[in-house]
């Protein structure tokens, strides 16, 4: 059948940016070793990095496994209108997964208790391509949600889910300080130099450049930003562990501070769903 076909072929796209991400890092590790700039930190920033994939990948077995489950039974049962499955289609499930991402990707970053995931990408100050890993555990969560709509106007699940796969499968090669400028391509195609500026705590580069495959969204919904100095990267706090479980819940203390000391209902809602800094 197409949908199961289609979710193999994303799984074999995924499969060869991930071989390109490993070159990416044998190159990044041999450039940095041969201008004497593979210091101990790097080591232990890329193991934090990579050290997030435990409890994400847990959570991705365990939860996120059941809830797919429940929406293939949803849209079985519930949702009796199906779009078809062909070339066509599957290209704009596509482009729909990839403007979700943006809108899912930007209002991450403008409430505070998604904030408390998403930031775990951002907390790095080194910027490589093991960044590409670096996630919340609860992060897919959030993903999970905002596709929800695609399934109710009537994209199968499997579509779907190889949409996503192929959306998030992309940015692993925009985790890197090795590839310049592209040309006419950054019109057009989120490339390592937009995505170097999203990672930025400067504060022109702040809340820019969402897009997951397609800049252009970025450019229509007044976020762009074109990448002009070399951006200092991490969170605008003083975060720089190398501790793993710190970096897994790192906004989560600071949170919980804030939810303790509310003082009425308006200010709990402001600092649990308010952009990441409100204060009452």
């Amino acid at each position: 059948m197409i949908p199961e076909r289609f979710i193999s072929l994303a799984t074999q796209v995924d499969e060869v940016f991930f071989l390109i991400g490993v070159a990416i890092l044998v190159i990044e590790i041999a450039e940095a070793w041969f201008k004497g700039n593979l210091k101990g930190k790097t080591w232990l920033d890329m193991f934090a990095s990579a050290s997030t994939q435990i409890p994400f990948l847990l959570l991705e077995t365990t939860m996120m496994t059941a809830l797919y489950f429940g929406l293939y039974l949803f849209s079985s049962e519930i949702v009796t209108w199906h779009l078809p499955t062909t070339l066509p289609w599957i290209l704009l499930a596509v482009l729909l997964a990839d403007v979700t991402y943006y809108w899912e990707h930007r209002i991450a970053h403008r409430v505070r208790i998604l904030w408390t995931q998403h930031a775990v990408h951002h907390s790095s100050r080194d910027y490589n391509i093991v960044t590409a890993v670096r996630f919340g555990p609860l992060e897919s969560l959030w993903s999970f949600v905002a596709h929800i709509p695609m399934v109710l106007v009537g994209f199968s699940p499997d579509i779907v889910f190889g949409s996503v796969i192929l959306v998030q499968a992309y940015q692993t090669w925009l985790h890197t300080e090795l590839i310049g400028k592209l040309g006419p391509l950054e019109w057009v195609l989120n490339t390592p130099s937009h995505h170097r500026v999203h990672h930025g705590c400067d504060d022109k580069y702040i809340d820019k450049n969402y897009a997951g495959i397609l800049i252009i969204w970025d450019r229509v919904f007044g976020s762009f930003q074109v990448e002009e100095e070399r951006p200092r990267y991490g969170l605008t706090t003083d975060f720089d562990s190398h501790n793993p479980v710190k970096v897994w819940f790192s906004e989560l203390p600071a949170l919980w501070r804030d939810i303790k000391r509310s003082k009425s209902g308006r200010e709990l809602r402001g600092r649990l769903f308010g952009p990441p800094g409100w204060k009452p």
